[in-house]
């Protein structure tokens, strides 16, 4: 296998791990409400629930969340954030609801707003918008379809954080016809003044992907997805700055939050209608595909605190699109057409 090109490895593995089981708590705290499977029962997350309007939802009108939630019934869903990396402007902030039998809820109109941990006026409703994460049965991996845990749909909402510092984020979702709170579990969310992961319009990081000619044909060493996909053919290094490229770190067999195997089969079902607008690499996460062999020098060099990512680079090498955690295809197509022009 060739070296990495321009890696580095993280200072000390628990300053890379803190990011990341951070998130996968926030998860697990939804999970952990009453002793059954996170989202095994929830068949809805293939139906759209009804787009939420702005105008459907409370003003913030200079209200507190604490006033906000007042009006609201108790015992709401539990919102868990599948983010991580949250800068000042705006940010796409994806996540999941569940409701207290722990199961993913997918058919709710939701708006979400945010205020200052220690109180202050609150900013909101941002509504969220509904992205399955469903793919045609071909490109279903079984490493999905044995998974009743896996990730079926992502909320999302675009939130404009005024400047750095700590978060609370508070849901507002209809359910039926009543408006309930949901609260977010896990830590607050913390806005940095930097960000280290490459954003668009940075150089992307010139790293080597292991690829199936370097494991001679045995792609399971490089792949926990079963069976393993073809977005192994080409190294990263040797086709980046010469044509677009998408670019996903993720681990379908080892990824905690359930959602690596839904968007690795996305990147494979968009790759089969797009085969000639880009490279299509997917890059796994630990070494020799092992968690206690820490992290891979490329998720280093990406200074990746989670995991999925996905990035798009244009034919020059800049990155056009970034998408962390879950990520629907209507998402990833429009993330590579900025990519395409």
């Amino acid at each position: 296998m060739k070296p990495p090109v321009s890696v580095r490895a993280f200072p000390t593995l628990p300053r890379a791990v803190t990011p990341r089981r951070s998130l996968i708590a926030a998860v697990l705290v939804a999970c952990a409400l009453v002793p059954t499977g996170c989202g095994g029962d929830d068949d809805s997350g293939d139906s759209a629930p009804p787009p939420a309007r702005a105008a459907d939802f409370p003003k913030a009108n200079g209200k507190t969340l604490a006033q906000l939630r007042s009006k609201l019934p108790q015992g709401g869903p539990v919102l868990a954030p599948a983010v991580s990396v949250l800068v000042p402007g705006t940010n796409r902030f994806g996540f999941g609801l569940f409701d207290r039998s722990r199961a993913q809820i997918a058919d709710a109109a939701v708006s979400l707003y945010f205020a200052p941990i220690g109180g202050g006026p609150a900013e909101g409703p941002f509504p969220a918008r509904y992205e399955s994460l469903a793919v045609r049965p071909q490109f279903q991996s079984k490493t999905v379809q044995q998974d009743p845990d896996a990730a079926k749909s992502v909320y999302v909402a675009d939130l404009d954080f005024p400047k750095p510092g700590k978060y609370e984020v508070f849901a507002i979702a209809r359910l039926g016809k009543r408006l309930v709170a949901a609260t977010q579990a896990g830590p607050p969310a913390t806005v940095v003044a930097h960000d280290p992961v490459p954003n668009v319009g940075d150089p992307a990081p010139r790293i080597h992907t292991p690829t199936k000619a370097d494991v001679a044909g045995d792609v399971s060493k490089i792949d926990t997805r079963v069976p393993p996909s073809d977005m192994h053919d080409v190294d990263f290094a040797d086709v980046v700055g010469k044509k677009p490229v998408v670019l996903v770190f993720a681990t379908p067999q080892l990824c905690q939050s359930r959602v690596c195997g839904p968007v690795v089969d996305l990147a494979l079902q968009l790759e089969a209608s797009h085969p000639d607008d880009a490279a299509f690499i997917h890059m796994e996460i630990y070494n020799d595909n092992s968690i206690d062999k820490g992290f891979r020098p490329q998720v280093a060099a990406f200074h990746l605190p989670s995991e999925p990512w996905v990035f798009v680079v244009d034919k020059k090498g800049k990155i056009a699109a970034r998408i962390e955690g879950a990520f629907s295809e209507r998402e990833l197509e429009a993330a590579l057409k900025k990519a395409t022009g």
